[in-house]
């Protein structure tokens, strides 16, 4: 089984050839405007009106926790906004990071992804605001996607690992 591939970059310039899907961790909220978003909204409007589209008609649609909503944004290049946090504060009930949801959504993403013939291209997925740890997503991303044969490169930004 193939690893996954860490460079230093910005996940918002996928590297290599080919297909490629940008994944990233959305709250249940419909709160659009912290963290990676805004790096992805500085490139393309679409990701960010796809999902405050989705989250709106929610109530007819499969928006929720473990969702996936795949954006195309240029001829070769995909976003997934996955919904891998309940809300979008620490408070009693812990982080926001969901890591059932996560997998649920590596896991839609994983059939996706495969039909396009395509590569994963992400940063360290639910380990900023949302709270979560590497230690506990990796895995994840290793069973659901590198487990299928899916190329995953995550993009590490930034002098402190972050």
């Amino acid at each position: 089984m193939s690893e996954i591939t860490y460079i230093r970059g910005d996940a918002t310039v996928p590297s290599g050839k080919g297909v490629k899907v940008i994944a990233h961790v959305c709250n249940d909220l419909g709160g659009w405007g912290r963290g990676f978003v805004l790096a992805l909204s500085r490139r393309w409007p679409e990701p960010e009106k796809a999902y405050r589209a989705w989250h709106r008609g929610r109530a007819n649609n499969d928006f929720g926790l473990g969702a996936t909503q795949l954006v195309r944004v240029e001829r070769y290049i995909w976003v997934a906004n996955m919904i891998g946090q309940r809300g979008t504060r620490t408070g009693s009930k812990g982080v926001p990071v969901r890591y059932e949801a996560i997998d649920t959504a590596l896991g839609n993403l994983a059939d996706e992804v495969i039909e396009l013939g395509a590569s994963v291209h992400m940063p360290r997925i639910g380990c900023g605001l949302a709270g979560g740890k590497w230690s506990r997503v990796e895995p994840l991303i290793k069973e659901r996607l590198v487990g299928r044969g899916i190329a995953v490169t995550v993009y590490d930004h930034g002098e402190d690992g972050s």
